[in-house]
């Protein structure tokens, strides 16, 4: 009877495993040193919506899903999407989104400021990034219409 148990238990644990394993990316490899991520998003889809009155008022909503491009900004190596809330009129909002890369996504939360670069913490992520933490620098380029996202991630 006790090796019955035993043999039930063990069977239970491995196929755990196995579904583990399929549900968060099979064989990829966990981040086990710091690695930089540094992509560049062009902001084609940026949308704000008025809650309130009309203008840029507390409670307006900035959403988006724009591609990606490599750090060189010479090809689409993926796409993001997300969405933020107007905090302080003029100077900042409060973000999150998704960006979706080869082998997994990222996903991050924190201020977007209007005139100043942004430190947002990595929340998550998926596939090869499952056990990804850190922070992303957020950064303008092209007067707001391109941003460099320097993920610095960490295990």
């Amino acid at each position: 009877m006790r090796l019955k148990l035993i043999a039930v238990l063990a069977g239970g644990l491995i196929a755990g495993m196995v579904i583990q394993a399929a549900a968060f990316g099979g064989t990829a490899a966990d981040i086990r040193k710091p690695v930089t991520v540094h992509v560049i998003e062009h902001a084609l889809t940026d949308t704000v919506t008025d809650t309130g009155a009309a203008g840029d008022t507390t409670g307006d909503l900035l959403t988006f899903h724009n591609p990606v491009f490599n750090a060189a900004d010479t090809g689409q190596v993926g796409r993001d999407q997300g969405e933020c809330t107007r905090i302080a009129v003029g100077a900042s909002w409060e973000c999150t989104w998704t960006t979706f890369l080869p082998g997994g996504h990222l996903t991050v939360e924190g201020p977007f400021f209007d005139t100043r670069d942004s430190v947002l913490a990595v929340t998550g992520g998926t596939g090869v990034y499952r056990n990804a933490r850190g922070a992303m620098l957020l950064k303008s380029r092209a007067g707001g219409t391109k941003f460099d996202f320097v993920f610095r991630l960490r295990p």
